[in-house]
């Protein structure tokens, strides 16, 4: 089974170089302001500069409006945009067909129920991400785990990945026992909150690679 990896969260050029090195596939950018990993506008088009070409870009966004969407797009020139909020199918909808990326829509995940739901999205994302449902106001980058079990009720054929908790202690054990095909990490790659560890994230990826068919 070929995995594909993505690293979240980045917001140096050193960084992203070391996501690069690692063999991941996808590199993650928050345009959150509340999260500790938040990438200013401001900051984007220098950081984009930076980044390999071997990365897909994805942008994070969290209830987003379309001007703060196309502002990204353009300063990050972001191949993936991940939905993170409350965002409805026929906002997936409309954003995947207003820009013409390829959309994720993440899910929180405490019941069988949560799960059932998702159902709706399988039409129009490209993917869905299942996280740990927390309280509070921020809907990922906790560093939670939801019980893996709950994947077992999965609808038929949707393309989905897992999120929410994964390290470089539990990610091959992830893998195994869900049967996913794409990982998201961010604060399992971290030394604090927002520093990235580059002996976390090749850690990572090395326990990902001995998953691999």
């Amino acid at each position: 089974m070929a995995i594909t990896s993505k690293i979240c969260g980045i917001t140096t050029a050193e960084t992203a170089q070391v996501v690069a090195e690692s063999g991941a596939s996808h590199i993650g950018f928050m345009f959150y302001p509340p999260s500790k990993r938040y990438l200013p506008l401001v900051d984007a088009p220098a950081l984009s500069a930076a980044v390999p070409g071997t990365l897909k870009r994805v942008g994070v966004f969290v209830d987003a409006d379309d001007k703060l969407l196309e502002q990204a797009i353009a300063a990050m020139k972001l191949d993936v945009l991940q939905l993170h909020g409350t965002e409805t199918p026929e906002r997936v909808r409309d954003v995947k067909a207003m820009f013409g990326k390829e959309v994720m829509k993440a899910v929180p995940v405490a019941t069988r129920t949560d799960i059932a739901a998702t159902q709706a999205y399988a039409p129009v994302a490209d993917r869905v991400l299942f996280d740990a449902k927390v309280p509070g106001d921020l809907p990922g980058g906790t560093g939670q785990q939801f019980d893996w079990r709950l994947l077992d009720a999965l609808p038929a054929g949707m393309p989905w990945g897992l999120c929410g908790g994964l390290s470089p202690e539990n990610v091959a054990t992830a893998i195994r026992e869900t049967g996913c095909d794409f990982v998201d990490v961010s604060s399992g790659v971290e030394d604090a909150p927002g520093v990235k560890s580059p002996a976390r994230i090749a850690a990572f990826m090395a326990a990902v690679r001995t998953m691999q068919a």
